[in-house]
This record gives structure tokens, C-alpha cells and sequence, in this order.
């Protein structure tokens, strides 16, 4: 329930910002707009309209305004319908009549295309005042790439890496976020992976063909937590066995331990009994006999990882978000890349609403939810500069095209375009349930 209301705000807002754009331009330009809809309205269902229904009984007087704002019955995004345009809605009645001085068609070129290329430009405007919220509320942390061990998933393994490996570069590109790695693999298209193994530093060779599983098998770079421990955990089983800070937990019931992962199976296969404990300490080695909780646990606070941590003023925070989109955008291009590779076959991992919906986390955190309502941003502003004729994309190539040769195209042209578009678009929406059905039933 709270993951599906995340995604409708989320989606919500995203929505109305994009069309605030085109509408924000429309109107400074003297642009008629003839309606502004959250959601579509296909069939003339509407849940609100300013025109009819409750709320102009309510509002009389809103009958009256230019504009018809309202909400459709169908969440698959929304729409700015701007006079004398083609778009979506495939309205050309109006094409039959004279051009007037408040139609879209009869106004200068720039003027166009910056109506069409307001609603990316907010996006990317709100993505950019978002990530300076973050950054100056909860400041920027990350768990760093320098010192840090992988502990590997089949998929890793199969691929050449170890457990306790440290991954230095792909190729010449150094990662500095440990929380990146998967995602730096694959957009990196790297032909090596360098690593450093105990004291040997040890190239692997990526093949390119597995580059679509490293997409779609999360999980492929677990941090290798060390087996340290800080502390005895209150009224755990083991407050009287003498343990202290720093101590290191190297073997258990004879099995090595050198990282937490490694305790996991062998922990739980002797849940609420007592066993043999290897401890390290300083040079000495320990042997000790610890109690294992029901819940497969030894009652112990491990040492915190290192965390790379940067606090921002409100001033700083600024820039400092323009510098995040623009990363993040940088990210999203590389994906999309991959993604128009069919030999990666990452178009296998492309989703719809099923899959943004699972994005979200099951409970309310603000951090999380902004900081995937600024992704979504980037996202939808990168999308509708593809330039497809249905998108935003295409009608900026068209009027740049019109401003470079001084020729505009024509309204039949436009039509057969934007027709093209949207079966390109509904390939695209089928590509992507497609694929979340599969998942649904693996």
C-alpha cells in the first residue's frame, strides 16, 4: 500500500511539473491552453473537471476560465493540450480552420521550441532543487570503493571474481562508490576488470555477452563485512565470556570466518547451541565457547564500516545539486546506451509501472523518496528528449530542422509523424510490461 502510494505521488508530481513546463511557456508566449490534465481523460471519462461535473457546480465561475484543468481516469502520465499543436491526443479539427495569433502553429520558431522543450527543462530544473534539498538536509555519505572487499553472488563468481577481492578499475576508470560497483560494471562496457587478491593484483577479462545478467541479477557485490567485533550487544548470551573491542572472529566450530557472510550457514545450522569460537586479539589467539541464539545470532555489535560522509550549507547545497543531476543524468545516458545494444541484451531489465512501483521502499522514508523522485525527474526529462515524434524529442528535431533550412513541415507530415510515434511508444510500454510479467512469474 505504501509503495503504490509512493509511486502515485511520485508520479503525480512528476507529471504536473513536466506539463507546468509546456504550459509556463505556452502562456508567456500568449499561447492558448485548452487543457491541463493530470492522468488521461481517454473516452471522456473524467474523475475532476473544472469544466463540468461537482466542481463547477461548487465553482461556477470556473466554467469561465481559458483553460480546462482536471484529472483523468487513466495513471499513465498527463497531458498539456496547447491550441493549435499536434500531439497526443490526435486532434486536427482544428487544422481546418484559419490560423489565429493565439494558436501554437502561428507562432515564431524559438518561440515553439521553447514550449516544447519547457517541460524537460523543468524536470531537470526539479531534479537539480531536489538533490540540493537532499544534500543540504541529510548531506551526501557513501560507503567507499578504496579498502573495501567484494563478497560475490554465482553470477560474480562465474565471471572471475572472489570473495575478499578489492576491485581497483575496469579498464582506466577507478570507483570510488562501493555501492556503484554493478552499476559501473556494466555502464563502464569495460574489456578488464583489475583486482587485488591478498598481495597479487589479478586481471579478469568481462565478456561483454553477460553484461544483460549483470543488469538483471542484483546483488552481484556484497561488502565483505569483517568479522570485528565493538561490542557485547545487551543481554546477549555472550556478555560473560570475556570478549573485547577489536577482537577478531577468525574460525567457527572449525569452519573460517573471515567475513561476517561467511558465519551465516554455520551460525544457523546451530541455532540454541553452544560451540567452539576462534578468537583473534592483538597477536594472541583465543579459543572460546559462545552460545548461539534462536535466531542464529552470537549477540555482538560488529565494528561500523568506513563511510565517506560530506555535509553542505544551504549556499553550497546548490551547486552541489547541479553537480548530482549532472552525474546522474551522465549514469542514465550510459544505461540507455545499453539498453539500444541488443548483443547486452539489457533491454531484457527495461520495466513499466510494476517495476517503478517496487523502487520504492515498503516504508515512509523521505530521503529515499526524494532522492528517487529526482532520479524519475532525470529519467523523464531524458526520455522525452529521444526524439521520437510522440515525445518532446521529436518536435524539437522538427522545429530545429524548420529554424536551420527555413522550412517548416507540414501539418500532414506532422500528423503521419506523430502516428509513427506512438506505435514506437506502445512497443515500448509492451516491451516493458512484458518483461515485468516475466518477473512476476519467476
Amino acid at each position: 500500500m505504501i509503495q503504490t502510494l509512493q509511486l502515485i505521488i511520485a508520479i503525480s508530481i512528476l507529471v504536473l511539473i513536466h506539463e507546468l513546463g509546456h504550459f509556463f511557456f505556452a502562456r508567456l508566449f500568449g499561447i492558448r491552453v485548452d487543457k491541463f490534465y493530470l492522468f488521461f481523460d481517454f473516452g471522456d471519462i473524467k474523475l475532476l473537471s473544472t469544466k463540468t461535473g461537482w466542481f463547477s457546480r461548487l465553482f461556477p465561475k470556473a466554467k469561465e476560465w481559458e483553460t480546462e484543468y482536471g484529472i483523468g481516469w487513466l495513471p499513465l502520465g498527463g497531458y498539456c493540450k496547447i491550441a493549435g499543436m499536434i500531439d497526443e491526443s490526435m486532434d486536427t479539427e482544428h487544422l481546418k480552420n484559419e490560423p489565429q495569433p493565439w494558436e501554437f502553429r502561428t507562432k515564431p520558431a524559438w518561440q515553439r521550441l521553447l514550449v516544447m522543450a519547457g517541460g524537460v527543462l523543468f524536470n531537470f530544473v526539479m531534479a537539480i532543487l531536489t538533490y540540493s534539498l537532499i544534500l543540504g538536509i541529510w548531506g551526501e555519505s557513501y560507503v567507499p570503493n578504496k579498502g573495501n572487499k567484494i563478497y560475490v553472488n554465482e553470477l560474480a563468481y562465474e565471471m572471475g571474481f572472489r570473495n575478499g577481492d578489492e576491485i581497483l578499475r575496469y579498464d582506466d576508470y577507478v570507483p570510488e562508490n562501493f555501492g556503484m560497483l554493478q552499476a559501473d560494471l556494466a555502464r563502464q562496457t569495460a574489456r578488464k576488470a583489475t583486482v587485488l587478491r591478498g598481495e597479487d593484483t589479478v586481471d579478469l577479462y568481462i565478456d561483454h555477452n553477460m553484461i544483460g545478467q549483470v543488469l538483471n541479477t542484483p546483488g552481484m557485490f556484497d561488502i565483505a563485512v569483517p568479522f570485528r567485533i565493538k561490542e557485547v550487544a545487551e543481554g546477549s548470551p555472550n556478555s560473560g565470556v570475556g570478549l573485547q573491542s577489536g577482537d577478531r572472529v577468525c574460525a567457527i566450530c572449525g569452519e573460517q570466518t573471515k567475513f561476517v557472510q561467511d558465519a551465516w550457514e554455520v551460525l544457523e545450522a546451530h541455532k540454541g547451541e553452544e560451540i567452539p569460537v576462534t578468537i583473534i586479539r592483538d597477536t594472541d589467539t583465543l579459543e572460546l565457547t559462545m552460545a548461539v541464539d534462536t535466531a542464529g545470532r552470537l549477540g555482538v555489535h560488529l565494528l561500523p564500516l568506513d563511510v565517506q560522509s560530506k555535509r553542505y550549507t544551504v549556499l553550497s547545497a546548490i551547486p552541489a545539486g547541479f553537480r548530482k543531476t549532472f552525474s546522474t543524468t551522465g549514469g542514465y545516458l550510459k544505461d540507455l546506451k545499453l539498453v539500444a545494444t541488443p548483443s547486452t541484451e539489457a533491454y531484457k531489465s527495461v520495466g513499466s509501472f510494476i517495476a517503478l512501483g517496487q523502487v520504492f521502499p515498503k516504508s515512509w522514508d523521505w530521503h529515499n523518496f526524494l532522492n528517487i523522485l529526482a532520479l524519475l525527474s532525470i529519467m523523464l526529462g531524458v526520455m522525452n528528449l529521444l526524439p521520437i515524434p510522440a515525445l518532446d524529442g521529436g518536435h524539437i528535431v522538427f522545429t530545429l530542422y524548420e529554424m536551420i533550412t527555413g522550412r517548416k513541415p507540414s501539418d500532414a507530415f506532422l500528423y503521419v509523424a506523430q502516428m509513427i510515434g506512438l506505435l514506437l511508444l506502445f512497443a515500448l510500454m509492451t516491451l516493458a510490461f512484458g518483461n515485468d510479467i516475466i518477473r512476476l512469474f519467476r
